[in-house]
């Protein structure tokens, strides 16, 4: 009896320190409900809603039935209309549109000729999904008549796969994995490392120095982004040497976007170093924010596809605009120039974490 009444109290000892812990109980509820959310909401298989444009040089009636059709589907959502076939690719490489619909100007003597398609769907083949839902489009149906059964023409859409026509799965995930690794090492390296001074007394002596508040946290992250640096490198050089993985832009531009990528998640482990209060709690929230990270930025699953809610919490993630970054160099040979957005997004991303991380901090230990 001695022994089941130690075991209890020990229970109990364990239950009471987990209520005072707040931050690791929101924590074992809050990922659960989570991943219950994001698996049952965010992936989404059935591909739907891909960004699109229209170069409709027929300007026919028969090829506006067309475009509505393709519409129809779901799969596609127009949301720019232009004039020329380099105008689609010029949106394809700076990753604004997934698919470009082209239409001759001779469409409509094309929809009678059954040797060949009558329009083209121009891919961003670097997500081997898209080229797949793209493929499944080939065959809609153009016109119904009894003079031509559409069982017996060409398919109506030729397919274009651009950046990665081989569909290698490598080419699509090693740019999306670097902004994984620099994600996970980044928050936690600093989270757990300023946690880890506090808990050893080292902020003390920091503490009762001149240094200013900003001056020390800038100072504590600043070896890390070499560190990101060096990382960025290792992961280029493997993904070059062993998946032939080509860089089609600058090289020099891709680590310019990666130097603000590193900041951001920097500071956004400075933040978290000011709400926990050890390192197991810091661990716990790294991977609080790593696995929406994985799942809602675009890394797996095609961003579009998702539920408009969705979206709009993964674009506050700085995971999703570094993944459009370095895609957009790596595999279309973008410049920053056409994909500012994206780095105006993380260097916002940056100056909110960071000014949000110095005024939590005190110079005072709790």
């Amino acid at each position: 009896m001695k022994s089941i009444s130690r075991l209890v109290a020990v229970m109990h000892k364990e239950l009471l320190q987990l209520k005072r812990d707040r931050l690791t109980f929101a924590m074992i509820v809050g990922i659960p409900v989570m991943q219950m959310l994001l698996f049952g909401y965010a992936i989404n298989t059935d591909v739907r809603n891909l960004s699109a444009a229209v170069a409709n040089q027929a300007n026919t009636h028969l090829s506006r039935q067309l475009v509505s059709a393709l519409e129809q589907t779901q799969v596609v959502q127009i949301n720019y209309t232009v004039a020329t076939p380099d105008e689609l690719r010029a949106l394809l490489r700076t990753g604004t549109i997934s698919i470009g619909v082209y239409l001759p100007a001779d469409f409509d003597r094309r929809s009678i000729d059954t040797r060949r398609s009558a329009a083209q769907l121009l891919v961003d083949g670097v997500d081997p999904t898209v080229l797949g839902v793209a493929n499944q489009l080939r065959n809609l149906p153009l016109r119904f008549d009894t003079a031509l059964k559409e069982q017996d023409r060409a398919a109506t859409f030729e397919v274009r796969p651009f950046f990665n026509p081989e569909r290698r799965s490598a080419v699509f995930v090693i740019p999306g994995l670097i902004g994984m690794i620099l994600t996970l090492t980044m928050m936690l390296f600093t989270a757990v490392a300023v946690v880890r001074e506090r808990e050893h007394g080292n902020l003390e002596l920091l503490i009762n120095t001149p240094v200013s508040t900003t001056q020390l946290m800038v100072g504590k992250v600043t070896p890390y982004i070499l560190i990101g640096m060096l990382q960025l490198a290792l992961i280029m050089a493997i993904g070059r040497l062993l998946f032939a993985v080509p860089v089609r832009g600058s090289v020099v531009e891709l680590f310019l976007a990666a130097s603000v990528f590193i900041a951001a998640n920097l500071a956004l482990g400075l933040f978290v170093s000011t709400v926990v209060k050890n390192q197991f709690q810091a661990i716990q929230l790294t991977i609080f924010f790593l696995l929406p990270s994985i799942l809602i930025t675009g890394f797996v699953f095609p961003f579009e596809g998702m539920p408009r809610i969705v979206q709009l919490i993964g674009e506050g993630l700085p995971n999703t605009h570094f993944i459009r970054l370095t895609r957009g160099i790596m595999l279309r040979g973008a410049s920053l120039v056409e994909l500012r957005q994206e780095l105006f997004a993380l260097g916002a991303f940056t100056l909110i974490a960071m000014t949000a991380a110095v005024l939590r901090f005190t110079k005072r230990l709790d």
